[in-house]
């Protein structure tokens, strides 16, 4: 990456995906655009995460899209309307890249590949006139409360009419969110709300039954407080050293951020496709096949090897009982053992184990419409750096897109 001249009207601030999204709609008008980025390959985040299958969008009309976005959802009624879920489909799939909608109308690139969407992107930004450059910009400076131009690290003066903050939050650090464009901010005057972690792994107190390296589908995670169910939702998860961790679980993070973590109550439903009678009437099948065994040894048909010693656990029922001697009782404990397998959470892994960030620059201070600060002109900012989060599912990547096609939209306006 390198630049080929010393002025340009708008330099963007990062090479990930609200970066290289505001440089295509900016270098699209013929604006002289430059991508500085620090990292040694473009888009290295959305590369890396969601296991290299990032969901690229939430198929859902603007309205459902917002109600999906944890915090900041108003400041983006204007930009999700003009660059919404279709219009990214249609964005990527116009550029050669196949999409798939899966359950929960989560859009994938059909090939599995994240990287295929990151090269997309680079490819409309570069062909749109975009010049990239490796390096780190330390300074925006301004004159007469205006974007005059950026300071490298390495003393280098780049003279510009605009400037796009586009750097990320503190989650995936060794991707470049080290939080350079919250102190960017900061020193023009923006306030900055106490970034924290969002769509993060969760702690959990555990014991030696704790089915570490367990991996679930199909089960379902409930939240509760005060008898009020705060979550609940099916898919995936996955049991840790720590605690748990996987799709079902970033999603209550985002949830739980703010709670006290001593007032809310999770289980997981090892059997959500079972009710309670059918569910007992399994049970009564599985115990007749073994009738006289061991009460430890009659479970292995009905659910993971790994995690029968947790349920056992929390059945109360002697692992040596004969299964002809179980009773009724005894039984109903068990069936709730699997319906409501409950976890007891502590805390959060941290912010730079996080999918995304929360917290950020001070939404009342930027225009929702044109993402640019009311404090300094044409300084606008994208994606994860805006104290702006939403729910799992593809919710983030859209608003990281929108915003960016916002500012590069209406950048030097």
């Amino acid at each position: 990456m390198s630049d080929s001249a010393a002025r340009y009207d708008v330099v963007v601030i990062g090479g990930g995906s609200s970066g290289l999204m505001t440089a295509y709609f900016a270098a699209a008008r013929r604006l002289k655009t430059l991508v500085v980025d620090k990292g040694d390959r473009l888009a290295k985040k959305l590369r890396i995460t969601g296991k290299g299958r990032w969901k690229l969008t939430n198929n859902r009309e603007p309205g459902v899209f917002l109600s999906n976005v944890r915090r900041g959802g108003k400041i983006l009624t204007s930009s999700v309307s003009r660059f919404s879920s279709a219009d990214i489909m249609e964005f990527f799939e116009t550029r050669g890249l196949p999409l798939i909608t899966e359950r929960g109308n989560r859009v994938f690139p059909k090939n599995g590949d994240a990287n295929d969407v990151a090269e997309t992107l680079i490819a409309a930004a570069r062909d749109a006139g975009t010049v990239f450059l490796r390096g780190r910009v330390v300074e925006i400076q301004q004159l007469n409360s205006t974007v005059a131009s950026v300071i490298l690290e390495t003393g280098k003066r780049i003279d510009c009419s605009a400037a796009v903050i586009a750097t990320g939050g503190l989650s995936y650090p060794k991707t470049g969110s080290t939080g350079d464009g919250y102190f960017m901010a900061g020193e023009l005057s923006h306030t900055i709300n106490t970034p924290s972690a969002s769509l993060v792994p969760i702690i959990c107190d555990t014991d030696d039954t704790w089915p570490v390296g367990l991996s679930l589908r199909n089960s379902r995670l409930v939240a509760v407080k005060a008898g009020k169910q705060l979550f609940s939702e099916q898919g995936e998860m996955l049991f840790t050293h720590f605690g748990v961790s996987g799709p079902l679980i970033l999603s209550l993070s985002s949830y739980l951020a703010g709670e006290n973590l001593k007032e809310i109550t999770v289980y997981v439903d090892l059997k959500p496709a079972l009710g309670e009678t059918e569910l007992d009437n399994r049970i009564l099948r599985d115990f007749s096949d073994n009738i006289n065994k061991d009460f430890k040894n009659s479970l292995d048909k009905l659910l993971p090897k790994k995690i029968i010693p947790a349920v056992i656990n929390r059945s109360r029922i002697k692992q040596t009982r004969k299964i002809n001697s179980v009773t009724v009782k005894e039984r109903a404990a068990l069936a709730k053992a699997i319906k409501h397998f409950d976890i007891a959470i502590t805390g959060f892994r941290p912010v730079t184990e996080a999918v995304i960030t929360a917290g950020g620059v001070e939404l009342s201070e930027v225009d929702p419409k044109t993402m640019m600060s009311k404090k300094v002109k044409n300084l606008h900012f994208a994606g994860e750096v805006l104290d702006i989060d939403g729910y799992t599912g593809g919710f983030n990547l859209s608003i990281a897109f929108a915003t960016g096609a916002a500012a590069g939209e209406w950048v030097l306006r």
